[in-house]
């Protein structure tokens, strides 16, 4: 059983992932290989990552259990793959050492391998730096824009549940099993996990590869965070077609437009990000917005825009069809 102890400040302190996490990802696709899923493209998926997954990728199996569990230093929070990297090779040694008797108590047995990672041997940390490396380039690389489309489409309707519904019952349809038991949320786990939140509030974190039960990871002076599966798995979202509906339907610049607004951006923000000019911005959210796509409000001199659930159904459809 996981157990999340709530404090009101902890209550006051939800928010979600502004990213996908490709460290976090790389381990969970590599754990989803050791499970069963039985659902047709999931297997088709295993099936294919398991005959063509590289061999200096392999030793990663003795970290990894098909639980979702491993040592914490493998996924620091928000680290790309070559700043994580980085980031794992400094691990001090007394920090490595406890994570791994961590994951040895749970379910990984104590290999040669191990050791030598717990006595900081170089060459076996490099082996593991190449590892996590070939794992990132073998499973996220060639599918890296729809897991980006996949996330951000994951928190667009999160974030459209929460204010229709409550933070109640956001956190309880985020995988099933959870539940509150006064302040508390519970899980159905593999093993009794007691977790205190201390004010610190928690993070949710959808992940494309994992399918399992919600998974917790805790980085000292850090909020919790929550891993849950998002509804669509990576290997069941669609392929890319080469053809982009919903530019299509509203043009390529409107349609990039109302993809980024499923976060909330000002109209400079969303001119910076899409190279575009500010009036160019303002011509686009006026059309978005008297359709019903988008909302706008005015904070001090900026204006801040936001899709409307019915701007976040049309990005939700078209992303399960195409790449963003």
């Amino acid at each position: 059983m996981l157990r999340l102890h709530f404090t009101v400040d902890d209550l006051l302190c939800v928010s979600t992932a502004q990213e996908p996490s490709p460290l976090l990802e790389t381990c969970l696709a590599f754990a989803m290989l050791q499970r069963s899923d039985p659902r047709a493209g999931l297997g088709r998926w295993q099936q294919q990552h398991r005959h063509t997954l590289p061999r200096h990728v392999r030793p990663l199996a003795q970290l990894l259990s098909p639980r979702g569990a491993g040592p914490h230093f493998l996924d620091p929070p928000g680290f790309g793959i070559d700043d994580g990297l980085e980031k794992i090779m400094s691990t001090p040694r007394e920090a490595a050492r406890a994570e791994l008797r961590r994951m040895c108590a749970v379910d990984r047995p104590v290999t040669a391998w191990i050791r030598q990672l717990a006595d900081r041997d170089r060459e076996a940390w490099d082996e593991l730096a190449e590892a996590v490396r070939g794992a990132h380039d073998h499973f996220l690389t060639p599918a890296w824009s729809r897991l980006e489309a996949g996330f951000r489409t994951e928190i667009a309707w999160r974030s459209r549940q929460l204010v229709h519904r409550g933070l109640r019952e956001t956190l309880t349809g985020l995988s099933p099993g959870l539940r509150w038991r006064g302040t508390t949320l519970e899980a159905d786990y593999p093993r009794d996990l007691d977790i205190t939140l201390n004010g610190k509030g928690l993070v949710l974190q959808p992940t494309l590869f994992w399918t399992g039960h919600p998974l917790v990871a805790c980085h000292e002076d850090q909020p919790t965070i929550l891993i849950y599966p998002a509804l669509t798995p990576l290997p069941l979202l669609d392929a890319p077609t080469g053809r982009d509906h919903l530019a299509v339907l509203l043009g390529s610049t409107r349609a990039a437009v109302l993809r980024l607004l499923t976060r909330q951006f000002t109209t400079t923000g969303v001119a910076r990000e899409l190279h575009i000019s500010v009036a160019s911005v303002s011509t686009h959210a006026k059309a978005l917005r008297e359709a019903g796509l988008i909302t706008s409000l005015r904070d001090g001199k900026a204006v801040l825009h936001w899709c409307t659930p019915l701007g976040l159904d049309l990005v939700a459809h078209s992303a399960s069809r195409a790449e963003w």
